[in-house]
């Protein structure tokens, strides 16, 4: 991982996590060893409505973090249930987070290339619907990341287990004096409930 991201990942603190969030967080966990152990990888699809904002944190966390802890057969993906387009914040962000950003056509919905490490092919993010072709059809979780989410998308097809991971949408401080932080806030937050996730996995 690159210097600046592998500090951010490692100076977070998994204690801060509250109890109550602990539960779905540890059946995330309890999936990906199913997952290594029958299928020899993992593949996980973070679900938000309009696959924007949370889901995509989710998704690059995830798997960052993966690779922080050496869990290597991770691949991770992220969808919605509207296409919309990557809020420009969310790769302001991660840029101010150690990762590094390239944004490919200035377009209604830009196609981004997010790179953690000097060696490891970067990630490659942008809206779609959860059922995208880029996406598994089968052998996967699916993570709704957001109440509506998980409320209007009751059935994920091919999904093996489906788990409620929400988080308050930062989109509420958009254009406001705190959209900076709060935008820091959330990250932080999806990173260390990662970090707690993977650093439980049996290795």
């Amino acid at each position: 991982m690159f210097v600046a991201a592998r500090k951010f990942v490692k100076n977070l603190d998994v204690e801060t996590i509250p109890l109550s969030r602990k539960h779905n967080l540890n059946n995330l966990t309890d999936y990906i060893n199913y997952s290594l152990e029958h299928y020899q990888k993992v593949q996980l699809t973070f679900i938000c409505t309009h696959n924007s904002r949370r889901s995509h944190l989710c998704q690059i966390w995830a798997l960052a973090v993966a690779r922080f802890y050496e869990i290597n057969d991770v691949f991770c993906y992220s969808g919605g249930t509207e296409v919309t387009a990557l809020y420009p914040k969310i790769a302001e962000t991660l840029k101010h987070q150690g990762l590094e950003i390239t944004q490919r056509k200035k377009k209604e919905n830009p196609k981004y290339f997010i790179e953690y490490s000097e060696i490891m092919p970067p990630i490659k993010v942008f809206s779609k619907r959860y059922d995208h072709r880029s996406n598994p059809k089968t052998n996967y979780a699916a993570i709704m990341t957001c109440d509506h989410a998980s409320t209007n998308c009751p059935i994920v097809s091919g999904a093996d287990q489906r788990i409620a991971i929400t988080y308050e949408d930062p989109k509420v401080s958009d254009h406001t004096p705190e959209e900076t932080q709060v935008y820091l806030e959330r990250s932080i937050q999806i990173a260390t409930e990662m970090k707690y996730v993977f650093s439980k996995v049996n290795i």
